[in-house]
């Protein structure tokens, strides 16, 4: 038969030569499942391929989507990559990833690059502030999709953010401590200077707030901007975290909020080099449920990100505009997280426990 077609499947697919078209390109909202699923299996049978150099001659897109994380140093992004080509192959496209340490010139510079290669496409983990340093490309037609941001009061109306309520995410881990009884309490960040960062910290103040708790009381809460983001040292961060507040003549917490889990097992790391013993003597709830939080020892109570489920949201809209047309108005998807409790966390020492505090709701207001 030679080299299969877009018309060969249609035809062995009882559909039209269209309808196979919206099947590749990710257009799937009004395909009927049986429809989709006879499309897969004469892809299969034919075996066959898109041909990936004609249709960009022709459209002047690829179908890569690209994807910058801050850094794969960090095992959350790596997992997120992982799920968004399993999202992306699903539809007929590929991955190209980028790392940028959240740094605004080399964001730009990546865009730029894959835009200039076709790419129409791009899911941006960020978290940084503001977008003007892409502002010109997304007015020129780039679709872009920014993942664990939610949007911000001067983004361009057509970004659409995927992303958890990272509020509600502090907010959980804080009182859960504060149920089994914690009162000295500490969030440990590095830099607050992203958006996700700083709902985190503003969901663990609501929460102690809601107990009757000072967070002006805390020991050591994490608000300094001159400590890096720390997605490749986060784990450092975590450890030097642990031997300043344990060393010192100030009262230690008995309970610890990290940004994220290997700022966490970092700081458990610390806990064990100054003597004590994660879940006896501090608590450590982490955030984003990666591998390694399930196999430390004790393993870590954490707030879980749903990662499949955000990363074919993602997909399904970075490929759904390609039309380019940048007057399409985007939208933001909030998902809630889930908290994970292991053996991390536990109610303080006898000697540091207190009359029953005010627990507060599961939700901040």
């Amino acid at each position: 038969m030679g080299r299969v077609t877009i018309q060969h499947v249609a035809r062995e697919a009882e559909v039209s030569p269209t309808t196979v078209s919206n099947y590749l390109n990710g257009r799937l909202d009004r395909m009927v499942p049986a429809t989709r699923e006879r499309i897969e299996r004469t892809i299969a049978k034919l075996g066959y391929r898109p041909n990936r150099a004609a249709r960009q001659l022709r459209t002047g897109r690829t179908q890569t989507i690209g994807l910058i994380v801050p850094s794969v140093g960090n095992p959350f992004w790596g997992a997120f990559a992982h799920e968004l080509e399993v999202a992306a192959l699903a539809v007929g496209c590929s991955v190209l990833l980028c790392n940028s340490e959240r740094v605004a010139e080399r964001e730009r510079a990546y865009v730029q690059e894959l835009w200039g290669n076709g790419v129409r496409g791009i899911v941006l983990c960020t978290s940084l502030p503001s977008l003007d340093h892409l502002t010109d490309l997304v007015k020129q037609g780039l679709q872009l999709v920014t993942f664990d941001r939610p949007t911000q009061p001067n983004d361009p109306e057509s970004v659409v953010s995927i992303s958890i309520n990272n509020v509600v995410g502090g907010y959980i881990a804080a009182s859960h401590l504060i149920e089994l009884g914690h009162r000295r309490l500490s969030f440990i960040a590095g830099s607050l200077g992203s958006v996700n960062r700083a709902g985190r910290y503003s969901g663990f103040v609501s929460a102690l707030e809601a107990a009757g708790l000072d967070v002006k009381d805390m020991p050591a809460s994490s608000d300094r901007e001159d400590v890096p983001f720390g997605d490749v040292f986060a784990a450092d961060v975590g450890r030097s975290a642990a031997h300043s507040l344990f060393s010192g003549n100030v009262e230690p917490p008995t309970g610890v909020v990290a940004i994220n889990d290997m700022t966490a097992l970092g700081f458990c790391r610390g806990l064990r080099d100054v003597g004590l013993t994660v879940g006896k003597d501090v608590s450590v709830v982490g955030f984003d449920d990666i591998v390694l939080a399930d196999l430390y020892d004790p393993p870590l109570t954490t707030v879980r990100q749903p990662l499949a489920r955000m990363a074919k949201l993602a997909i399904a809209e970075a490929v759904s505009h390609d039309s380019g047309d940048p007057g399409e108005p985007g939208r933001s998807v909030l998902l809630l997280p889930q908290l994970i409790v292991r053996a991390s966390t536990a109610p303080p020492p006898l000697r540091a426990q207190v009359p029953a505090l005010v627990v507060p709701a599961a939700n901040p207001k």
